[in-house]
């Protein structure tokens, strides 16, 4: 499933500046290693060692929080990283 991903700027320096991209997998955590594949190193700014999302960012699948890299995806998706807001 190829699926358009959209990327908070924090992310650009490792797509050489590219906002929106396209990635092939049937769950999130494919469309990530596939982004990877194009992109090294980006996948270990948003997932961490233990193969969960980082703490500071996010994934929304269609406008819906995705927290999980089992979410499955399909063709014409779109999914969206950012980084998490916080402040006091």
């Amino acid at each position: 499933m190829t699926v358009e991903v959209r990327l908070a700027g924090l992310l650009h320096t490792y797509t050489a500046g590219a906002a929106t991209l396209r990635a092939s997998g049937t769950t999130l955590g494919g469309v990530l290693t596939d982004l990877d594949r194009q992109f090294p190193g980006i996948r270990f700014r948003i997932v961490d060692e233990q193969d969960r999302m980082r703490r500071h960012m996010r994934c929304f699948l269609n406008n819906d929080d995705a927290r999980d890299l089992a979410t499955p995806v399909n063709s014409g998706d779109q999914v969206y990283i950012v980084g998490a807001l916080s402040g006091g």
